[in-house]
């Protein structure tokens, strides 16, 4: 299911620099494994780049693979946390998967990269 390899990057001009990148992909979609629903998201990723950022229209063929898997909430986002820290290599990653309510529930998925001290 991993779908890294349409993930693609390019050279940070400034890797002595600290800065954050901030993208926002509200229209996320997978389908939930349990009922085949339709899940919907907002995505937003905060991060600061090493060598190399991501490229967004990478990012987006990405994203859209997950259009018809089945998978919950909390596995998507830390997959596509996995996937990004592999070929991005930032310094710091925070990736909030917001879901949209379903029957009056909705969640908050956070992934921090490196991960947060207990």
């Amino acid at each position: 299911m991993h779908f890294q390899n349409l993930l693609e990057t390019f050279a940070n001009q400034f890797p002595q620099r600290d800065y954050v990148i901030e993208i926002t992909c509200p229209e996320f979609t997978s389908v939930c494994p349990k009922t085949g629903q339709p899940d919907f998201g907002t995505l937003h990723f905060e991060y600061v780049p090493n060598d190399w950022c991501v490229e967004l229209k990478s990012l987006k063929l990405y994203l859209q693979q997950f259009r018809n898997e089945g998978i919950f909430y909390e596995h998507v986002t830390n997959a596509i946390a996995d996937d990004f820290v592999e070929i991005v290599q930032p310094r710091r990653l925070t990736l909030t998967a917001t879901f949209t309510p379903r029957g009056g529930i909705s969640s908050r998925i956070v992934v921090s990269y490196p991960n947060r001290e207990a």
